[in-house]
């Protein structure tokens, strides 16, 4: 079909694919979600129901995009790893971060009756994205495990807080100036002395965030079945299910275990 006189518009459109042969991470994080969870009344430190809700919109979008391997989150953020060759959307960065964020914010809206079913949504919840190269495996595994330690430092913190405001009756601006300049030990003094709080008996799921994995299922040999059936079973692509885990990925032993970065 022939163009009209008006296609010459296109040529103002600029490309933006991704470099070829390397790590992709897409990030989300909430716009604003200070004030939604305030609008919302998430209770604190941290609201399981929207932690859960987080996670089952991640879970979809694992679900809904094969190449994505790997996803980590914590509060109102989600990081994803995508194949080092996947060519989605012929690696278009915009066309990547705008799908990729409005299909996880379309499933945030569409389960949270699910999750808040006395809650109804006061206003539309958004989120932005960006997506971010690596060259290797060492800057994937520096990547997580910084946003592991980021989940650390701010639960820490968080719950130290709250805690100095819900049970010790300090003001926002009393517990503040109580925590400012404080380190890791102090805070966990505090916890422990003050309210009995023992941080490592604290929930994984807020101390270590959630982790994404596509874990492979073994499908079942009948005895009925054909020897070429049994061929075909050979080769073709192992069933995977996605599950969410809450355990360090900062130590050897996750990746060890696991083969996500060899894909």
């Amino acid at each position: 079909m022939a163009g009209s006189k008006y296609q010459y518009v296109k040529n103002f459109e600029l490309p933006d694919p991704l470099l070829p042969g390397t790590f992709m991470v897409y990030r989300l994080d909430g716009h604003s979600f200070h004030r939604f969870s305030d609008e919302h009344e998430f209770s604190k430190p941290n609201d399981l129901r929207a932690l859960r809700l987080m996670d089952h919109a991640a879970q979809n979008l694992m679900e809904e995009y094969p190449d994505i391997i790997l996803g980590f989150g914590e509060s109102d953020e989600y990081s994803f790893l995508l194949r080092k060759s996947t060519s989605l959307y012929n690696r278009r960065q915009f066309k990547i971060v705008s799908t990729l964020t409005s299909y996880f914010t379309s499933c945030y809206v569409l389960y949270w009756p699910t999750f808040f079913p006395d809650t109804p949504l006061r206003y539309p919840p958004s989120f932005d994205g960006r997506i971010v190269l690596y060259p290797g495996t060492k800057e994937i595994r520096d990547y997580f495990a910084w946003r592991q330690a980021d989940t650390h430092i701010n639960n820490l913190y968080n719950t130290t807080f709250w805690a100095l405001v819900q049970q010790g009756g300090e003001t926002t601006t009393q517990a503040h100036a109580t925590l400012r300049g404080t380190i890791s030990k102090e805070k966990n003094e505090i916890l422990f002395s003050r309210f009995q709080i023992n941080y490592n008996d604290i929930d994984p799921r807020y101390r270590k965030g959630s982790v994404i994995v596509r874990t492979e299922v073994p499908e079942e040999e009948q005895a009925d079945k054909t020897e070429q059936q049994k061929k075909k079973a050979k080769k073709a692509k192992p069933h995977t299910k996605i599950d969410v885990i809450h355990c360090d990925i900062i130590k050897d032993q996750f990746w060890n275990e696991r083969r996500i970065l060899e894909e």
